[in-house]
């Protein structure tokens, strides 16, 4: 099954974790940088495309401030980030020039793809970059980043990464040897899972929680990144980043590690954008009618099944959508702004312009800017 996928394979975003990078003090390890700059070598060779997501900023700069513990507050945070990360690219160039490659350096915020045009922008910059046959090394820019833009680690940017550049793998590199039925640090019975079809809640729950000392993800975050690159059609695979010939060995459909296999058809890439790159303003909770037009009929939110607005959006803004249960089953952009939204609750779509003197649509969230979650 697995050299059977990877046929197709011609673009890689490779996202190597914290744990990985560095040794057991914390410091980078330049001995497994070094080995998997030389396993990237190889793929370039064999044609292959390699876009690396890559922590280790703040563990780098940690240790040159003299740091003995993951900093806490946000101003350490962001000068271990500010120092530690021109280490890192340091250590990826000074890796990467032994086989004639060259590494890019490329900082993303939220905000930086939440706009479309960003987005698009950044995916150009990418394309540029491999075509002259460049590593893009990209990281969250965490030096200006603060919660409101954050992507919360770096396994949910790989999964979004995947979805801008049109990549057609994910490989996570990380600390153990891939998804195991429980956490095989706690409970040495836990047994290695190779294949996963669908990421279930039994999946999720054997995930747990806590990642590493160096770094802020688990393996929750991991199955969260392999569930929206399945969503995108994208197949994941997760294995220890520190065994030497391991990414040569994953691309050749070794059984190593765990495959994730993606969610039947993919959503396109905008709707897939909507659904995990935006960051919802507000939410909307709608009566079990709409709801059910909405999940079974293909339908657009109207007016008359808003119940409430909670929230305050502008236009065009991302919204969740929820039922009266308060569980959230779509995502979308709405045509409306909270406040025009309130003034619409109920109404029928020809009233519309009567109630606000002036009219966008008839529907406050259409089916084509719509998401089933």
């Amino acid at each position: 099954m697995r050299r059977g996928l990877l046929k197709t394979v011609k673009r890689i975003v490779i996202k190597i974790g914290s744990g990985v990078l560095t040794d057991p003090e914390g410091t980078l390890d330049m001995v497994v940088i070094g080995q998997i700059c030389d396993e990237i070598a190889l793929l370039r060779h064999r044609g292959l495309e390699v876009i690396v997501v890559s922590s280790g900023a703040i563990a780098a700069g940690r240790n040159e401030l003299g740091l003995t513990d993951k900093p806490r507050t946000i101003p350490h945070k962001q000068a271990a980030a500010a120092i530690g990360q021109t280490r890192l690219m340091q250590a990826y160039q000074t890796s990467l020039a032994p086989n004639n490659l060259k590494a890019a350096q490329v900082l993303l915020t939220s905000e930086d793809l939440g706009s479309r045009q960003r987005f698009l922008n950044a995916r150009a910059t990418l394309d540029a970059l491999l075509g002259f046959g460049i590593i893009p090394v990209i990281n969250e820019n965490d030096t200006v980043v603060v919660d409101e833009i954050k992507f919360g680690d770096n396994d949910n940017l790989s999964a979004l990464v995947t979805n801008v550049a049109e990549a057609h793998l994910l490989l996570i590199l990380t600390d153990i040897e891939g998804f195991y039925s429980a956490d095989p640090r706690t409970y040495p019975d836990a047994r290695l899972i190779p294949l996963v079809k669908a990421i279930t809640r039994e999946v999720e729950h054997a995930a747990g929680g806590a990642g590493s000392a160096v770094g802020t993800g688990g393996m929750a975050t991991k199955i969260a990144a392999a569930r929206k690159a399945g969503k995108n059609g994208v197949a994941t695979i997760m294995v220890s980043g520190k065994q030497r010939g391991i990414v040569t060995a994953a691309l050749q459909g070794e059984e190593v590690g765990t495959l994730f296999l993606p969610s039947g058809t993919g959503l396109n890439r905008r709707k897939h954008w909507i659904a995990y790159t935006l960051k919802p303003s507000g939410m909307i909770i709608v009566d079990d009618g709409a709801r059910n037009a909405l999940l079974k009929k293909g339908k657009s939110l109207l007016p008359s099944g808003i119940v409430s607005v909670q929230g305050r959006f502008e236009r065009g803004a991302c919204v969740r959508l929820c039922g009266f249960d308060g569980v959230e089953f779509a995502r979308g952009l709405s045509d409306y702004s909270s406040g025009e939204s309130i003034r619409l609750i109920g109404c029928k779509s020809s009233e519309i312009e009567e109630l606000l003197g002036y009219h966008y649509g008839d529907v406050i969230i259409h089916r084509d800017n719509l998401v089933l979650l």
